[in-house]
C-alpha cells in the first residue's frame, strides 16, 4: 500500500501540469502536494503507534 500511495505521489507532483491540466508556474500546487503526504505519513505513523 505504501509502494501505491508514493508511486500516486510522485506522478502528481511531477505530471501535476499534465494529469490535472492545471499551470502552476509558482509552485503552489505542488507544495501543498508534498505538504498533504507529509502530514499523511506523519498522522499514518501517530496511528500505527
Amino acid at each position: 500500500m505504501m509502494g501505491l500511495a508514493l508511486a500516486l505521489f510522485l506522478a502528481l507532483f511531477v505530471f501535476c501540469g499534465e494529469i490535472l491540466g492545471i499551470h502552476d508556474s509558482g509552485g503552489q500546487m505542488q507544495l501543498g502536494l508534498f505538504a498533504s503526504f507529509l502530514f499523511g505519513i506523519i498522522c499514518g505513523y501517530r496511528v500505527r503507534t
